[in-house]
């Protein structure tokens, strides 16, 4: 089956709910820190994302897992993580269903 940008898209979203924040136990997605995902025609991944706090020390480490599992995805031909700060990350970024499970409900 041949990739498309949808199915880029879907497998992108999976690889970052894999990959956990070092200091609260929840994915990234999850927690917020992924601001936008978008798949060119040419099935290039552009990936907008930030940190819980600019000075995060874990930031060039995560930033770095993110690029490499988009990029094992078959039929990616590259992958842009841009790395912002507007707007801050917030506790109000987390859904309710996930706030609820750590208990912050």
């Amino acid at each position: 089956m041949e990739p498309t940008k949808e199915s880029i898209w879907s497998a992108a979203v999976n690889c970052l709910k894999n990959i956990y924040d070092p200091e609260i136990p929840v994915n990234i997605y999850d927690l917020g820190l992924i601001y936008k995902v978008d798949v060119d025609d040419d099935l290039n991944v552009h990936i907008l994302m930030t940190m819980t706090a600019p000075d995060c020390p874990e930031a060039e480490y995560m930033f770095e897992e993110v690029k490499q599992m988009v990029s094992y995805i078959s039929g990616v031909k590259s992958v842009d993580v841009e790395l912002t700060f507007d707007p801050p990350w917030s506790m109000d970024m987390i859904p309710e269903d996930v706030k609820l499970e750590l208990g912050l409900l």
